[in-house]
């Protein structure tokens, strides 16, 4: 069985990811503190920044697709508010899956721990705005 899914609050969830990385990543919030920890040059950037920015709308799009879908799955066993079942849901796959491996990855790969914490705190926001987003629109069942 496939979990009801509002496909207009997934699509708004991909949108406010980009919105949340474009603003996290800006040079006068922490754009340049990243670029430092990361030792990435942002007034020469390599690689093909289309490729980047259309990959991370297609995965933005897997991940409030699954988040939607688990959440739906959550609040049909729990019950109760659809929208806190949304953030708990988030933070909970967050913790689990998100910021579980990137710890894990970083800490074999010899990453900053700084660098580690701001790229998790930047994936919590955006699943948490996410959640916000489909939490407040929930699917229409049947």
């Amino acid at each position: 069985m496939v979990p009801e899914i509002n496909y207009w609050a997934v699509l708004l969830a991909t949108a406010s990811s980009m919105l949340v990385g474009s603003i996290w990543y800006a040079r006068g919030v922490f754009g340049t503190r990243w670029s430092k920890l990361a030792n990435v040059d942002l007034d020469d950037p390599s690689g093909n920044p289309v490729l980047a920015i259309i990959t991370t709308v297609i995965v933005s799009f897997i991940t409030a697709w699954v988040l939607a879908g688990a959440a739906v799955i959550a609040w049909h066993f729990y019950g109760g508010s659809y929208f806190w079942g949304a953030i708990v849901t988030a933070v909970t796959l967050w913790a689990g899956f998100t910021a579980a491996r990137f710890i894990t990855h970083d800490a074999f790969e010899g990453r900053s721990t700084k660098l580690t914490t701001l790229n998790i705190a930047h994936e919590l926001v955006t699943v948490v705005v996410m959640a916000l987003i489909i939490g407040v629109w929930p699917p229409a069942l049947g």
